[in-house]
């Protein structure tokens, strides 16, 4: 007789967004009685994983990860209409699959620590309420099965490799004699600190406090990294070669970041009535038809009816044209189709996931800004292809310059897919005069030394070879500096959040081969399938632009940090800036994408300390 699959437990919810930029695979969520750690795609539900079309995407996602995988796929679903009860019959697949990190639990009254297996506490999931999914301490002495919380002290090290923190050795000092005693985490002080926190056992007595973790030294005397990687429940095969894992906080920032990929969808440019009728319907159904036999039965099935006029050669011809067409489009860098469409406007691109409208540029800006074009609707892919801890992927030049043994992967196996979430919205393209900028790029050749010498031995530090390779450039830091400047901006106009807001920057290096490139997307978006509400383009007509852009560079003379703000120069030991801080113009994380390197508003405007600014 065989035995009947367990049912998996519900206990949270999670927003798609959040997924790719807070708690992808690999990361530890804080729910509200448990801490549990989303695990890899060996342990996905691929039934429920809604492929994701796009193709520009798709081919860097193959260069990343390997030409295995076949496809982007969103996380999979809870399916509402399936039963999650126990006893259930249905086969159901509840969502991300979580399990419980670190499995080292704590009793808030007897202070007792010890890990799950060892049967000392028990889950307690009631049905259809995951928001109370909970284990409890059943033989507590001092209350009556009393919520049991995860142990806030991990281990992990920069090679992406994480693990319960290594208490038996650390309280016994590495010594052998004692191993089997009770383990108690107790509070002797009220701040909470390290230094009020001790560890004791209570066989032989030993204890030590937590802030001898945390000393400079810890890395050396600790227990080397085993290469733990509960996320695909394994050890790394290859010998971890980190100088020491480290003891860190369990909702430590530093402790998961994402590394992925993301682009506009950017429909190529249909010429006649069948084209456009092809590419509004394309994501949503035709991407999926592999053979016209498919076209007869969704004829017969009455969702053809947009094509109720054409016949099923014809449209396959056309579906075959575009497949061919989306994968010659293709292009090395993933902003150069989304620069072409959005700064040579063609509005035969526009539809359902793609919609422009160019406006006149702010009268008082014509001779520096020669476009500025409204997005009513945006489509942006975003792909998770791996993780890092300890060390951010900004602490290195790109993702071409990140080692492949820091880059944490995301199953046991070459994936053969690759999570992605989608989110629509709206934003404002401001290209500038490239005259204008050339020129200023040109006759301020000492500005851009700095930078590049600060560039050069940042990554020197970093031991990052090739020094000056990855370098921005002047034009790059103008554009940044004024894209920060104008999203603090709309900010106080638009309604939204200063982390709703985001940017693409548009703006190769002086000396690169192609299109030149100097310009800014502004925009924001949402997972709702009509995106966002408008708020944001509003702000782009030219009148009310004109009126921004001036409030924003005024505000960019004078910083409530001045004049240590504008003293500021670029240095090497991270601060990649000149004139900027948090009073003027860095901005949210998840709206920068430089981590808030390379700006400076005395490219803007006249500081205090003088020069000579763009506008």
């Amino acid at each position: 007789m065989n035995a009947k699959k367990p049912l998996p437990t519900p206990v949270g919810e999670l927003r798609p967004s959040q997924f790719m930029h807070t708690f992808g695979i690999g990361a530890i969520i804080d729910l509200p009685h448990i801490s549990a750690m989303v695990m890899g795609l060996e342990e996905w539900g691929r039934g429920s994983c809604k492929t994701l079309s796009e193709e520009r995407l798709l081919v860097e996602v193959k260069r990343r990860l390997g030409d295995q995988v076949e496809r982007l796929a969103s996380p999979p679903i809870f399916e509402e209409q399936a039963s999650v009860f126990p006893g259930s019959s249905e086969e159901v697949t509840i969502g991300l699959p979580v399990a419980p990190f670190p499995r080292y639990l704590r009793c808030p009254y007897c202070k007792l620590l010890a890990p799950i297996q060892a049967g000392i506490f028990e889950l307690r999931a009631p049905p259809g309420r995951p928001d109370r999914a909970r284990y409890v301490h059943r033989g507590c002495r001092q209350a009556k099965e009393p919520t049991a919380l995860p142990a806030r002290f991990l281990y992990a090290c920069e090679n992406g490799h994480i693990d319960d923190f290594p208490w038996h050795e650390f309280v016994h000092s590495g010594k052998t004699t004692c191993s089997g005693g009770l383990l108690h985490l107790e509070e002797i002080g009220a701040t909470g600190e390290a230094s009020d926190v001790q560890v004791r056992c209570s066989l032989c007595g030993d204890r030590r406090r937590m802030a001898d973790a945390f000393e400079e030294s810890a890395k050396y005397r600790l227990p080397k990294c085993k290469g733990r990687r509960p996320q695909l429940r394994d050890y790394d095969p290859v010998k971890c070669d980190a100088l020491g894992a480290r003891t860190i906080l369990l909702g430590a920032s530093n402790s998961w970041f994402s590394v992925s990929l993301s682009v506009l969808y950017i429909p190529p440019s249909a010429k006649d009535h069948l084209e456009r009728l092809v590419e509004n319907h394309w994501d949503s159904m035709l991407a999926k038809v592999k053979n016209p036999a498919v076209l007869e039965y969704l004829r017969e099935e009455g969702k053809l009816g947009a094509f109720a006029n054409v016949d099923n050669d014809a449209l396959w011809t056309a579906i075959e044209a575009r497949r061919k067409q989306g994968s010659s489009q293709q292009d090395d860098d993933l902003k150069g189709p989304e620069w072409r469409a959005l700064a040579h406007y063609d509005a035969s691109r526009n539809g359902t996931d793609f919609q422009l409208e160019e406006v006149a540029p702010p009268d008082k800006y014509n001779k520096l800004l020669s476009r500025v074009v409204l997005a009513t609707r945006l489509r942006e892919v975003t792909a998770l292809i791996g993780f890092t801890r300890i060390g951010s992927p900004r602490d290195f030049g790109g993702l071409d310059d990140m080692p492949s043994n820091v880059r944490a992967p995301i199953s046991r196996k070459p994936p053969t897919m690759a999570p992605a979430v989608e989110v629509r919205g709206e934003g404002i393209f401001v290209q500038f005069n490239e005259a204008a900028i050339a020129e200023y790029c040109h006759e301020h050749d000492s500005a851009r030394d700095v930078l590049l010498g600060a560039h050069a031995e940042w990554r020197r530090r970093r031991r990052i070879p090739n020094e000056r390779r990855n370098f921005p450039g002047l034009r790059y830091a103008l554009v940044h500096s004024f894209s920060h400047a104008l999203m603090r901006q709309l900010v106080l106009e638009c309604g939204y959040a200063s982390a709703s807001l985001r940017e693409r920057i548009y703006a190769n290096p002086e000396d690169s081969i192609g299109e030149t490139m100097a310009g800014v997307l502004i925009y924001t978006a949402a997972p709702d399938s009509e995106g966002t509400l408008g708020g944001l383009v509003r702000l782009g007509r030219p009148a009310e632009l004109e009126r921004h852009i001036s409030r924003a560079l005024e505000d960019m003379r004078l910083c409530s940090s001045d004049p240590l703000c504008a003293d500021h120069e670029p240095e090497a030991n991270g601060s990649l800036h000149g004139a900027a801080c948090h009073a003027c113009l860095f901005a949210p994380e998840t709206s920068c994408e430089r981590g808030n390197k390379y700006l400076d508003r005395s490219l803007l405007v006249r500081t205090v300390r003088g020069g000579h600014g763009f506008f």
